[in-house]
């Protein structure tokens, strides 16, 4: 559904309609008129920029292990492969150290930056928020577990528009739309927890902030959804998943407020055997 004059309308997800003008308008035609070929085009320049991200995080990493490899040329063979099988590995380390810096460089100065959005799927709107998904998991699947968690995580996130207080502990790669998550002060994510601001069906996009006040815990794999406010000092349950559009209230915990629904429910009389 959508605003206009203050009433709300239904949206076309199938209309082949621009909602844009100009350039963005022609492309969100195509996009919605031969939706397949388009979409297929436009990944090309996500890859290319995804080539490019990884080839200058590669710089340093290919530099210290051709260095490597011409001082130990002429040493025993032991000490020659031994040698380069370390700097390998060492290469690879600073390949993922690079890529957790040139990344959110890269994401800064994109002219386009992830917003909150409703509307149908094949829209100009929804680029930003792909293109920025894209680049998060490209030092997600490569290296992102290797410094999870450690204050480098914390700072890659920041660093890709993540609002973030101090004492956070981020446990968990399992997060999507960074620019629009905010965590408090002491916030806790567990392991393996999912953070995810968008949700989807029938075509239909919504892309809406996460906020996770001071001093909550998320447990093991727990799932929050886009559109969710939590409330100060509330623990999520592990594999719990809180929906789309929760306002969940100062110290929320699913135990409590499932025994404040039983405690309101009518008790019945209680029988004594003779």
């Amino acid at each position: 559904m959508a605003e206009k004059n203050g009433k709300k309308q239904r949206v076309d997800v199938n209309s082949t309609r621009a909602t844009e003008k100009g350039l963005k308008g022609l492309f969100e035609i195509a996009l919605r008129k031969f939706s397949v070929a388009t979409f297929m085009l436009s990944l090309i320049p996500i890859y290319f920029l995804g080539a490019i991200i990884v080839g200058i995080s590669a710089t340093p990493a290919i530099y210290f292990f051709k260095f490597i490899s011409d001082i130990s040329s002429g040493w025993a063979p032991i000490l020659q492969y031994s040698s380069m099988g370390s700097a390998l590995f060492i290469s690879y380390f600073l390949y993922g150290i690079s890529l957790v810096f040139v990344t959110p460089f890269f994401n800064k100065i994109l002219p386009f930056k992830i917003k909150p959005f409703r509307g149908p799927y094949y829209s100009f709107q929804s680029v930003p928020w792909y293109v920025h998904n894209a680049m998060i998991y490209l030092v997600r699947y490569t290296f992102l577990e290797f410094i999870t968690p450690t204050p480098l995580n914390v700072l890659f996130y920041k660093m890709m528009g993540m609002k973030i207080g101090k004492g956070v502990h981020i446990n968990t790669t399992n997060i999507s739309d960074a620019g629009l998550i905010e965590l408090g002060d002491k916030v806790t994510i567990g392991g393996s927890a999912h953070i995810i601001c968008h949700y989807a069906a029938k075509g239909y996009l919504v892309i809406e902030p996460v906020v996770i006040k001071n001093g909550s815990t998320l447990g093991l794999k727990s799932t929050i959804m886009g559109d969710v406010v939590i409330g100060e000092k509330s623990i999520i349950a592990p594999h719990e998943v809180i929906y789309p559009k929760s306002r969940l209230p100062k110290g929320y915990r699913k135990d409590k407020q499932s025994k404040q629904t039983m405690e309101n429910l009518p008790i019945p009389e209680k029988i004594e055997k003779n």
